[in-house]
């Protein structure tokens, strides 16, 4: 069965078929044959990879409404209690996932709920695997408010290509797992989620997948008093 492809290839795809194609045909031109059948070699393997960089496989998340899944396929390079001020405002568990440029970039939702925050900071151009980047690169923040907890999402891009989308709509509801948006050539993404309602399941260096690999579980709430 094919892979599905996100549209977003369309301006990549294009421009390497172009880029090389075109260069290849002024090589010919003027006869350097070798350097002719380079480019067209290169115009066919950037071709063929960004294919393979923009797949989007179909997934089946979890159907336990206690678990939050990750949002991005990759490695986890560090997990972090830390303070989260501005959207959360309580202490929080920073999952960060790192995405090299073999991995899948289309991100999906850790729990389900509703959108109840979007928006798009322009910023530096550090690299994701820098733990800096996390509050000064370009990224996205995507807050889902659910039944049982909460999540902060920011997809977070690195200095190669500084592009990131969500395909998110304000009070838009999400189903755990759904797909949210797409980081673009090596990037991070960093889940905030409130510390007193998860227990971490995951470790420093565990490989993930995106609505499938389970990071946390959500803790019972207790009896109303």
């Amino acid at each position: 069965m094919p892979i599905p492809i996100v549209k977003e290839v369309l301006p990549f795809l294009i421009g390497c078929l172009v880029i090389f194609g075109a260069l290849g045909i002024v090589c010919r031109l003027v006869k350097w044959r070798r350097t002719a059948i380079l480019c067209f070699i290169l115009a066919i393997v950037s071709a063929c990879y960004m294919l393979y960089f923009f797949r989007d496989p179909e997934r089946t998340p979890s159907t336990d409404t206690t678990v939050v899944v990750a949002g991005a396929d990759g490695v986890v390079m560090s997990i972090k209690e830390m303070p989260e001020n501005a959207f959360l405002k309580t202490e929080t568990v920073r999952i960060s996932i790192f995405l090299s440029l073999f991995d899948v970039h289309v991100n999906r939702a850790p729990v389900a709920g509703t959108i109840t925050f979007l928006q798009y900071y322009p910023g530096a151009r550090y690299f994701t695997f820098q733990e800096k980047s996390s509050d000064y690169n370009q990224h996205n923040s995507i807050l889902i408010e659910g039944p049982q907890t909460r999540c902060l999402v920011n997809q977070i891009v690195g200095p190669v290509a500084r592009r990131v989308v969500y395909w998110l709509t304000l009070n838009q509801d999400v189903a755990l797992g759904e797909r949210i948006g797409m980081m673009k050539f090596g990037s991070r993404l960093d889940m905030y989620l409130p510390k007193s309602d998860v227990n971490v399941v995951i470790r420093k260096g565990d490989r993930v997948k995106a609505g499938l690999t389970v990071v946390a579980t959500i803790k019972p709430k207790g009896p109303k008093s």
